[in-house]
């Protein structure tokens, strides 16, 4: 138990939790005490949990009235609130934080750039926390490329099953087969049509073709009260079939709705794809999402629905949120669009131009663009008698050149070894190269030249190895290591081999490596 509200330096740390929909109560007896409903008309998450703390919870929606809002609005600026939750009306210009100290945002790939930015501008030194099922491709770009921390959570609830994904022609068959599988064991049904102008005519065809069933419906165009009343209602086990818009993309957590069909499911992102589909399966029966489409599908559409069938399994949400970084490219990180941009240079090209931007950003550029000269005179390639296919064998080789560490191209060995048997020496020697590149890289060297009776390196200007060490280690070692310093040029190493040792170049290079790979610590 606390003993006084939750404090930093300052006065006040308050909280911003801004929700796109909270959760819904599981139990139907205690659905109507939730109230109010949320800014999509959903009930409202219960904070009363908080009363026995020394922490003051409240929270602003619409559902608010002029006068209440006031009061909290006039709290919140004495920092007599320590706890605000609320709907995108925390963007409002009267909110007014005495201290703010962190920001979460619930549902972030729901919300804009410029919406999340308000937030985080209110405070310059202000926590900021973004969670989602599936992140906007500019996000997930942000955290790939390490302007970002980003922590996954891919753990599912105990008992929790994955939800049968399916994609059909939508037909009368189809849909009522689905529904009255659902109610023969006793569950609910959610039928999403995103098209509010046409929702009443879709729900008046699902009568004709369902009349066993009672149907309801419920968009974010409806009067509060009346949405109340049919999401209450539906809560309570009045209705067998929802028909809804988008709504219910999130926040809903009903355990006996365990059948989901999307209608022109072609016309839904990935994101909102994965989150209508989260809203069944939340108990230990298994769901299933029908994802209804026409005839004709762009290549577009088909791909978003092979993505999200692909990816049925239970914490699926970070490759679908990969995938749609794929489809759509990542935007502009500091501009407003959230995804674009990849289709004209490509996505490899991309990600390149981008690691060099945020390298110059940390002052790392140069270093990033060393490509370090090794020269060993000895056979390194792969035969074509190990690999006779010449595609398969290019494979090989940009898979060896693109490893990005010294254990990766160990790997490496280890899976070409597993396919061919025991590897020739010219292959052995090709990936002690690649090695020796990667460890000049890491180390900032320019050229590793292996000569007859020494190794020659020359150390890039900009190499992390701090020139006292080398001084050191030369000092320490005369007989190995030869240190060469000219005015206006960077330093050069020697490093003495043994005859014996000249037999095994590259695990004397390791040794070398090593040795320098010391000085950085």
């Amino acid at each position: 138990m606390l003993d006084a509200p939750c404090r930093r330096t300052a006065p006040l740390l308050a909280l911003a939790a801004l929700l796109a929909a909270t959760l819904l109560p599981a139990s139907p007896a205690t659905a109507a005490e939730r109230i109010p409903l949320d800014a999509n008309g959903l009930p409202m998450w219960e904070i009363a949990v908080y009363e026995d703390f020394p922490v003051r919870v409240e929270m602003l929606s619409r559902f608010v009235g002029g006068g209440e809002e006031r009061e909290i609005l006039s709290a919140l600026k004495t920092g007599q609130v320590d706890v605000l939750i609320g709907t995108t009306r925390l963007l409002g210009r009267a909110v007014r934080f005495q201290d703010l100290g962190l920001v979460v945002v619930d549902e972030e790939h729901r919300f804009g750039v410029r919406q999340k930015d308000r937030l985080k501008k209110l405070r310059a030194e202000v926590d900021y926390l973004a969670m989602s099922a599936t992140p906007i491709p500019r996000t997930l770009e942000l955290a790939l490329t390490g302007l970002r921390p980003m922590s996954v959570m891919a753990t599912p609830p105990q008992d929790r099953l994955s939800v049968r994904t399916l994609v059909a022609r939508s037909s009368r068959s189809r849909v009522r087969d689905a529904i009255l599988f659902e109610l023969s064991r006793g569950g609910q049904v959610f039928f999403v049509h995103n098209r509010v102008e046409t929702i009443g005519r879709a729900a008046e065809t699902l009568r004709r073709w369902v009349p066993e069933a009672r149907f309801s419906v419920a968009h974010g165009q409806m009067d509060d009260e009346a949405l109340e009343e049919v999401m209450v209602d539906f809560i309570r086990g009045g209705a067998d079939v929802l028909v809804s818009s988008a709504i219910i993309e999130s926040g809903v957590d009903l355990p006996n709705v365990n059948t989901m069909i999307v209608d022109r499911a072609d016309r839904f992102g990935l994101a909102q794809l994965y989150q209508l589909r989260g809203r069944v399966g939340r108990a230990d029966r298994r769901a299933t999402c029908l994802l209804l489409t026409p005839e004709e599908l762009s290549r577009e559409a088909r791909k978003r629905l092979q993505v999200i069938v692909e990816n049925s399994q239970l914490g699926a949400g970070f490759r679908i949120a990969s995938a749609d970084l794929e489809l759509r490219g990542a935007g502009n990180l500091l501009g407003d669009a959230q995804s674009g941009n990849i289709d004209a240079v490509g996505y490899e090209v991309w990600l390149e131009l981008l690691e060099d931007a945020v390298h110059q950003v940390r002052g790392e550029l140069e270093r990033a663009r060393i490509d370090p000269e090794v020269e060993v005179p000895v056979p390194a390639f792969l035969p074509d008698k190990l690999i006779p296919d010449m595609q398969e064998r290019l494979g090989w080789y940009q898979r060896l050149s693109a490893a990005p560490t010294v254990e990766a191209v160990d790997d490496l060995l280890d899976e070409l070894e597993g396919w061919y048997g025991e590897l020739p020496v010219e292959a052995r020697n090709l990936a002690g190269l690649v090695q020796a590149r990667v460890y000049c890289r890491e180390l900032g060297l320019v050229r590793c030249s292996w000569l007859k009776v020494r190794v020659l390196i020359e150390v890039h200007p900009s190499s992390p190895i701090p020139l006292p060490g080398l001084r050191e280690l030369v000092r320490t070692n005369p007989r190995r290591f030869v240190l060469r310093e000219r005015v206006g040029d960077p330093p050069s190493l020697e490093v003495r081999f043994l005859p014996q040792e000249s037999a095994r170049p590259f695990q004397f290079l390791r040794w070398m490596f090593t040795r320098l790979g010391h000085l950085l610590r």
